[in-house]
């Protein structure tokens, strides 16, 4: 376990980090004794930064949602970080590059709650009944730490979380069968991956089941308008500055956005 003092310091250089562009010596290499709950804690004392100089919590990410994921990170379970309002972007938006370290990309569904929901013991069906719409997303996932990274360097580094895309078609969680949407991810017009929803964890509100468990722990949970990245299905693909991204999620719609 660390100290108060280097978890404020490990965040610290995170934000520098993340300001500057230049990643920083992976905390766990800085400090071989940290552990998840030092992550999790590096993390809180980031977002109260983040907050503090303006930005606004307005949601929550899911990652290592896949077991191919987690067996790659040695994790039995995924991992989560939070979405800030300086992060969102909408479909068709021209994003700086440069906004980002080493970006990547992945094809995920949102969920938006129509509900607060929080408490252990939450279900598939929890989720469903509390979200009020279900929208395809892109994340953007981005790393201010050097490479190779433990599992503590991600959780601590805001779960790799860059920004989000929303577009497409919202739809309400029982009207379609969630497991069953898919999506074609295309880069310069050439497709890059493809992949369905139930890759997630079985479902894709499965993810966020999980979440409201694990916030249980710490006394939290998800609030109504929040949105829930629930995780990828597809493998992340590099973008780069020109690129233009479109992912096509068929009765749901699609989101175009480039990087300039």
């Amino acid at each position: 376990m660390l100290t108060e003092e280097q978890r404020r310091a490990a965040a610290d250089a995170i934000l520098a980090a993340e300001k500057s562009r230049v990643p920083m010596i992976q905390p766990s290499k800085q400090w071989p004794e940290m552990e998840l709950e030092d992550a999790y804690r590096i993390q809180d004392l980031w977002a109260d930064a983040r907050i503090a100089a303006g930005a606004k919590v307005v949601g929550h990410k899911i990652g290592l949602t896949s077991r191919a994921m987690q067996l790659a990170s040695k994790m039995t379970e995924p991992d989560y970080g939070r979405i800030l309002d300086d992060a969102l972007f909408n479909d068709g938006a021209q994003i700086p590059a440069g906004t980002f370290i080493k970006p990547r990309l992945e094809v995920e569904l949102a969920f938006v709650m129509g509900e607060d929901l929080m408490g252990t013991g939450t279900r598939v069906h929890d989720v469903l009944r509390a979200t009020e719409f279900v929208v395809p997303a892109l994340e953007i996932i981005d790393y201010r730490t050097e490479v190779p990274r433990a599992i503590t360097d991600t959780i601590a580094d805001n779960a790799a979380f860059g920004a989000i895309v929303l577009g497409g078609r919202p739809v309400r969680p029982m009207d379609v069968d969630l497991r069953r949407v898919g999506a074609i991810l295309s880069q310069n017009s050439i497709i890059e991956d493809t992949g369905l929803a139930a890759a997630i964890m079985g479902h894709p509100a499965a993810g966020v089941a999980w979440l409201v468990n694990k916030l249980a722990a710490v006394g939290a949970g998800l609030k109504k308008g929040h949105i829930v990245l629930g995780g990828s299905f597809t493998r992340p693909v590099d973008i780069k500055q020109g690129d233009v991204i479109q992912a096509d999620y068929g009765d749901l719609g699609a989101i175009g956005v480039s990087f300039v």
